[in-house]
C-alpha cells in the first residue's frame, strides 16, 4: 500500500485504527467501502475527510427513494433538444451535447482520482445496488443514444453509507469492503470533543460526558443522543456560560440532546440524570 494513499484521519476527524485500515484496504483493492453505524457516528463526514486528508476532490451523490442507478451515470436531456429544434439555432443532430453526466459519470470522467460518496444507499429501491454492480466492477458504462462507452480515467475512491433501513443484496455486499463504525467510547469521545472545543473546561466536559453516556444507557429512549448532538449541546453549554456545578444538578438545554417528546418523560425535572 503506497504511503501517499494512506488515510490516517484529519485534524477535524478522529478515525479509529480499524476504520483507517478499512479505508486503506478499500483504496488498495479498488473496492467500494460500505460504511454502517448508528446516526451521528460520522459516516457521511468520513468521505469528506478522506477527500480532505488525501487532497482529492469530493463528489457527493445523495440517494433518495426515487433515485435510479442510471441517474448517476448520465441524463439525456430530450426536453432541451426538443426546445432547441423548435426555437433555437443549434445543430440538434449532435446528441452528445444533450448528454449530461450524473455523479458517477462525473467521477469516471474526471482527469484525476476523486472520492465519490454514495450517501444513504438504502433509501433507494431494492434493485438500485444491483443495478450498479457492473459499473462499479468494470468502471465503465454505455450510452446507447451515442453508442459510446465511458470508461473511468482513474478508479474513484467509492464510499457508500447505509443506515440499515433495507437489507442490501448479497451480490452487492460481496463486492464491498465493509466497516461498522462503533459508537465512540468515552476516551475517544473526549478526543473528538477536544478537536472541536480545545479550550473546554475539563470539569464541564467531565460532567457533560457523564450525563451524556447515562442518557444513552436508558433502553427506553426512542432516539439516543449521538455525537453530533453532544457537540451541539456542548456548544450551547459554553455559549450559555453553564458551569459544571449547575450541570451536575440539572440537565440544562436538554432539547439539544433529546429530539423526541416521549424521551423527556424519562428525565426528572431539575435533578441529576
Amino acid at each position: 500500500m503506497k504511503d501517499f494513499n494512506k488515510f490516517l484521519g484529519t485534524a477535524k476527524y478522529i478515525a479509529s485504527e480499524p476504520l483507517q485500515n478499512a479505508v486503506n484496504v478499500a483504496i488498495a483493492l479498488g473496492r467500494p467501502l460500505l460504511v454502517k453505524g448508528e446516526p451521528g457516528t460520522g459516516k457521511t463526514l468520513l468521505a469528506h475527510n478522506i477527500a480532505r486528508g488525501l487532497g482529492k476532490k469530493l463528489i457527493v451523490w445523495n440517494i433518495k427513494s426515487t433515485t435510479k442507478a442510471k441517474d448517476g451515470l448520465y441524463i439525456y436531456d430530450t426536453v432541451q433538444r426538443l426546445n432547441d429544434s423548435r426555437f433555437g439555432d443549434r445543430d440538434v443532430s449532435d446528441i452528445r451535447q444533450y448528454i449530461k453526466y450524473g455523479k458517477l459519470g462525473e467521477a469516471f470522467a474526471s482527469d484525476e482520482q476523486v472520492v465519490l460518496l454514495i450517501d444513504e444507499i438504502d433509501k433507494a429501491d431494492l434493485e438500485f445496488p444491483n443495478d450498479l454492480l457492473n459499473e462499479l466492477d468494470e468502471m465503465s458504462f454505455h450510452i446507447p443514444e451515442t453508442g459510446e462507452t465511458i470508461r473511468a480515467k482513474h478508479r474513484p475512491i467509492v464510499i457508500i453509507t447505509s443506515n440499515s433501513e433495507k437489507e442490501l443484496p448479497d451480490a452487492f455486499l460481496r463486492r464491498c469492503i465493509f466497516h461498522y463504525i462503533e459508537f465512540p467510547d468515552r476516551q475517544m469521545m473526549e478526543e473528538i470533543v477536544k478537536v472541536h472545543y480545545p479550550d473546554i473546561d475539563k470539569r464541564l466536559l467531565h460532567e457533560a460526558l457523564k450525563k451524556f453516556y447515562h442518557l444513552r444507557k436508558i433502553e427506553s429512549l426512542k432516539k439516543k443522543p449521538s455525537t453530533s448532538e453532544l457537540l451541539d449541546w456542548l456548544q450551547a453549554l459554553i455559549a450559555g456560560g453553564i458551569s459544571y456545578r449547575k450541570l451536575r444538578s440539572e440537565l440544562v438545554f436538554a432539547g439539544a440532546l433529546l429530539k423526541n417528546e416521549a424521551d423527556f418523560m424519562h428525565l426528572p425535572r431539575n435533578e441529576a440524570v
